[in-house]
């Protein structure tokens, strides 16, 4: 296939230079601008070309139309057309100076000319301009409307024929004669309704009425029409206007929903609709009655023939609603399907709208509506009577929905905002209300409109239903009165919602009684701690002091209680709410909001008395008595020289302090040592909650996905679910660390506790540490070796010796080796202790380093700790009969409940503690208290501020915070309590 060339000379150059030259324009950035023209800034010659956007002027003898937007002939002039574009004006002969209807012809008149140079008739005739073959009469004709038989014609609405009267006219002529009562271009009988129908709108929040053009207009009309002759389009106006009163009733008989009612009670004699006593015949139904009760009998009598499943074969979770709609004139529209927008003001895509009719799903859509758009949006209300689809295919049935208008009045009294036994259930609603405020007229500004800002649909379940059947569901419509102000700037706040409940009074019961139950429990073990802390404490007499420990035991106790319901009713909402083989059918639904509030309150009560247990225990720990008993001695007792009175003398050299210093550095850094890792924590429960997407199993719907779509509709979240999954996860990774600390981690990495009962033992340090005033624990470090000061070589063949067991045991009974015990010591003992500790208490300033200006004080403290350490060393060497003690194991039941049997009245007892529970006056020893408060503190956030993050953020906070707090009060108690320079505590 031949293929074509350039000419010779024709160069690519040449083509490109040509484009550039046609082009050149293109190459510069210009900006167009037009003139701004609205209608109305048109003379009257011009209209407004909507072709352009400007003003153009009109052709000769022509003027501007109402509408602006063409041109009409002057008056006089007749439209003559010249081409299919184009038409011009022709002024009429002065023979013929009337202008027909249409506008194309001239024509004299019988009679005189309107103003706008047309022919007028007088009344009850119409205008004739054509004969039947539509030929242009020379002059025009009058002709008259028989009103009387056999015509009975009037003037049509266009006044250019004759047609027949309307049927309520027709007796013997078309005129409405008195008495009879013209009203809506109807004629009716004198009497049978008050002619002084009251065509306000109530408006009870602003606390006025409007006297409102359409009422005035079609109130008595379509009352009248509806009583008389049954018109079906009257009846459905009439009760439209009882509807835009919001169903209310007054102390008068002859408003909107008065005259409905009067006509109701007159068609009882007539058959029901549908077989519903409250429906009757040709009317809309309205009401439910007003019998007391009948609002808890139809709500919870019957329930729906319809089961709803979350899942398996016979999953069925959508909701079918289903409206008739009816316009303001009474007209039915249509049946439509309720999703989407229909009955949701505000706007948002049609995936998050269609979220509301998924059976389970809280759904709630809330925005700000501008009040202009409203006006724009609704300039008549549309009114919906909404039904449930049964389904059922050809015999497919719906079931009404009850509406309760919370606003509506009977009498005065706002009755649906009392209790349900005075609740008065209605039907039919509407969204806006523009027109029902208009005073004037239909087309002007109206001084209020009335918005349902609230819609809500309140599902019920059957109680202990296991099919998932449901009573009738029931839509509670909120409406508020908006005076108009400025409708550029005022808005209204609108709501939508659907709501499922259930009967939470059994749960309720249930979980009173276990908390009565447990709360008992928890009395009498607050007691069992009081009886063992009377006497560990040794005095025997119940005072104040007695009744205040008992309530810091019982809150403990009590918060314990509170925690363990808390979060075993939350598992349980959380477990067959969500978890997908717990609920094939629908048998449980999440409390509502309200409901939840008591759970909350219980939380709280569990993290305010958890607090105060924290606290108890904190101050506990940091006022312990220890005392740190050096067994070492001086190896050669003429080591060192010293003056006395001139003379040398040779004294015992000093005994080392460094080792005391070591073990008290050990003590300092293990006091808030802890079992898990605080920080790992936090992140792991963030991660799990906020990365993996637990937190979703929190929202208010039935699904247990943890990623969510962002086009899709995500809930509220259930603060049940919240502070179950947050508690529950909190406390599962908690026992997860514990159990790989203590099961794996301090038998293969190291074990601070029992490390440091070696240390005192290498050290030659025994410790004595005093919770109460006579109950305590003892950590045997004595040397087996006799001495801790020495050398390297000596101190790893003492260690050799001890590995080979070349030597004796470490425990303080021969051939044992038991270290630690808890110890009951005796009154008289405790006396002789604080008798020697008394200037111990009384130092104040810095121990062994100060100047010989306090050397006083520094000597005196100095003796009574080697007082004290002589004193405590010789009675573990039973070197005091009157202070003696046993050792002696412990019963399982007074390990179990904490507390002996054995008062110590002649011999103080050690107990044979192998479980080293002297960690009870450290962190590591209330790992479950301090647990247990991180999991309410973080709940207790997070169910304030809704945010995990923020949670996790201050529970780091607080435990870096009490832990500061636990670590400095614990190191000046060690100061203090031990006489260790609080220098070299590192």
């Amino acid at each position: 296939m031949a293929t074509e060339t350039l000419p010779s000379g024709f160069s690519i150059q040449n083509v490109l230079t040509f484009f550039l030259l046609i082009n050149i324009d293109l190459l510069h950035c210009q900006q167009f601008t037009i003139p701004f023209k609205a209608p109305t800034e048109c003379g009257v010659e011009e209209f407004f070309d909507i072709s352009s956007l400007s003003c153009v002027k009109c052709g000769p003898n022509q003027l501007r139309s109402t509408t602006g937007l063409t041109c009409v002939c002057k008056t006089g002039y007749r439209s003559v057309t010249t081409d299919k574009a184009s038409n011009t004006c022709q002024q009429c002969p002065t023979d013929k100076p009337a202008v027909t209807k249409d506008g194309f012809g001239c024509i004299r008149c019988p009679g005189s000319l309107s103003d706008d140079g047309m022919c007028l008739c007088p009344p009850a005739n119409v205008l004739v301009e054509r004969d039947v073959s539509g030929n242009l009469l020379d002059e025009a004709k009058c002709e008259t409307c028989s009103r009387n038989i056999p015509a009975f014609s009037v003037p049509s609405s266009s006044g250019d024929r004759c047609e027949r009267c309307q049927a309520s006219f027709i007796n013997t002529s078309c005129v409405c004669n008195t008495p009879n009562v013209l009203a809506g271009g109807l004629c009716f009988p004198p009497g049978i309704l008050p002619t002084n129908a009251n065509p306000s709108v109530n408006y009870g929040q602003l606390k006025f009425s409007v006297q409102s053009a359409w009422f005035v207009k079609n109130l008595y009309s379509s009352a009248a029409a509806c009583l008389v002759f049954s018109n079906l389009t009257a009846c459905q106006a009439l009760g439209n206007m009882c509807v835009m009163n919001m169903h209310s009733f007054s102390g008068t008989s002859n408003d909107a929903c008065g005259l409905f009612n009067t006509i109701f009670r007159s068609k009882a004699v007539m058959s029901s609709t549908q077989d519903i006593s409250y429906w009757r015949a040709n009317l809309p139904w309205l009401y439910y009655g007003d019998e007391p009760g009948l609002a808890g009998r139809v709500l919870q009598t019957d329930p729906v023939p319809v089961g709803f499943s979350f899942r398996g074969k016979n999953k069925n979770t959508e909701i079918k609603l289903l409206a008739a709609v009816y316009n303001i004139r009474g007209e039915f529209l249509k049946w439509e399907q309720i999703g989407g927008g229909n009955l949701q003001l505000c706007p948002d895509t049609a995936a998050k709208q269609a979220a509301a009719y998924s059976f389970g799903t809280a759904y709630q859509q809330s925005c700000d509506l501008s009040v202009a758009e409203l006006l724009q949006a609704h300039s008549e209300p549309l009114f919906y009577d909404v039904f449930m689809d049964l389904g059922g295919g050809e015999n497919r049935k719906l079931l009404p929905l009850p509406t309760l208008v919370y606003n509506q009045q009977y009498n005065g009294r706002f009755i649906n905002q009392e209790s349900m036994k005075n609740w008065y259930l209605s039907r039919r609603m509407f969204l806006v209300d523009t027109l029902g405020g208009r005073e004037k007229s239909m087309s002007s500004l109206p001084k209020v409109i009335r918005v349902a800002t609230s819609v809500k649909i309140r599902f019920q379940l059957v109680p202990r239903t296991q099919e998932g059947q449901i009573f009738p569901p029931l839509m509670i419509v909120t409406y508020t009165d908006v005076l108009i102000t400025d409708i550029n700037t005022q808005t209204v706040s609108t709501m939508f919602a659907m709501e499922y409940e259930m009967d939470q009074g059994e749960a309720r019961i249930k979980t009173d009684t276990a908390l009565g139950v447990m709360g008992g429990l928890a009395v009498l073990y607050s007691l069992l701690k009081t009886v063992s802390w009377k006497r560990r404490i040794g005095s025997p007499l119940i005072d104040a002091g007695t009744m205040f420990k008992f309530l810091l035991f019982y809150s403990g106790d009590l918060a314990n209680v509170f925690f363990v319901v808390t979060v075993g009713t939350g598992l349980y909402w959380l477990i067959f709410y969500k978890v997908s083989v717990a609920q094939q059918f629908v048998s449980v639904l999440l409390p509502l909001p309200a409901q939840e509030e008591q759970f909350v309150t219980y939380i709280g009560c569990a993290f305010t008395l958890k607090a105060i247990q924290f606290l108890h225990k904190l101050i506990l720990q940091v006022s312990v008595d220890i005392f740190l008993i050096d067994w070492e001695r001086p190896r050669n007792k003429a080591s060192r020289t010293v003056q006395a009175a001139g003379e040398p003398k040779r004294d015992p050299a000093p005994v080392s302090i460094w080792r005391t210093y070591f073990v008290a550095n050990e003590w300092n850094e293990i006091q808030t040592f802890r079992k898990i890792s605080p920080t790992f924590q936090i992140m792991a429960v963030l991660f799990i909650l906020e990365v993996v997407g637990f937190s979703n199993l929190a929202l208010r719907d039935p699904w247990s996905t943890l990623q969510r779509s962002s086009q899709a509709y995500t809930p509220s979240y259930s603060l049940i679910l919240r502070y179950s999954l947050a508690a529950t996860l909190w406390l599962c990774i908690g026992l997860l660390q514990v159990i790989f600390f203590t099961v794996f981690y301090e038998h293969f990495v190291e074990d601070k506790i029992r490390q440091f009962v070696d240390l005192c033992s290498i050290s030659n340090i025994s410790v004595l540490l005093l919770s109460h005033r006579c109950f305590g624990y003892y950590i045997h470090g004595r040397s087996v070796h006799g001495h801790a000061d020495t050398n390297m070589e000596e101190m790893n063949n003492n260690l050799k010796r001890e590995a080979e067991s070349l030597c004796g045991q470490r425990g303080l009974l021969p051939n044992t080796d038991i270290q630690t015990f808890q110890v009951s010591l005796t009154t008289h003992l405790r006396s002789q202790y604080e008798r020697i500790r008394e200037p111990l208490s009384r130092r104040n300033g810095p121990s062994r380093l100060m100047d010989t200006s306090t050397n006083n004080p520094f000597e005196q403290n100095f003796r009574a700790y080697h007082t004290m350490n002589h004193f405590l060393g010789s009675i573990v060497d039973h070197a005091h009969p009157d202070m003696d003690y046993i050792v002696k194991d412990k019963l399982m039941f007074e390990r179990v409940i904490g507390m002996e049997f054995l008062e110590p009245n002649e011999k103080s007892i050690f107990y044979n503690d192998d479980a080293h529970s002297f960690s009870d006056v450290l962190f590591y020893g209330n790992e479950a208290t301090l647990l247990i408060f991180d999991t309410l503190f973080f709940c207790v956030v997070d169910l304030g501020s809704q945010s995990f993050v923020l949670a996790a953020v201050l529970t780091y906070v607080q435990q870096m915070i009490f832990r500061l707090i636990r670590n400095f009060l614990g190191r000046k108690n060690l100061v203090n309590k031990t006489l260790v320079d609080e220098r070299f505590l590192i």
